[in-house]
């Protein structure tokens, strides 16, 4: 895999369906920091191929405790950034 530079630094924002994912993308970007908003089930390849300084989980309505709750592929809380 070639590993592209990337010229600034990038925050995600993982979408679980919250209605304050843009609010969030904005404020973000209001601190002069690159964001882009991604689905949850974005793949973790895909992740790494942007080389993100951190990642934010915006939540949605479903409980996490409900049977068919939306989850995030588990290997992106090792990836070693920060998460919020």
């Amino acid at each position: 895999m070639v590993k592209r530079r990337v010229p600034f630094d990038r925050i995600l924002i993982l979408d679980f369906g919250s209605q304050y994912t843009q609010l969030i993308a904005r404020r973000v970007r209001e601190c002069q920091i690159y964001s882009e908003i991604h689905p949850y089930d974005t793949d973790v390849e895909k992740v790494r191929s942007l080389s993100p300084k951190g990642m934010i989980f915006s939540g949605g309505p479903a409980s996490v405790y409900e049977h068919h709750a939306p989850h995030c592929d588990p290997a992106l809380l090792r990836m070693g950034i920060p998460i919020l």
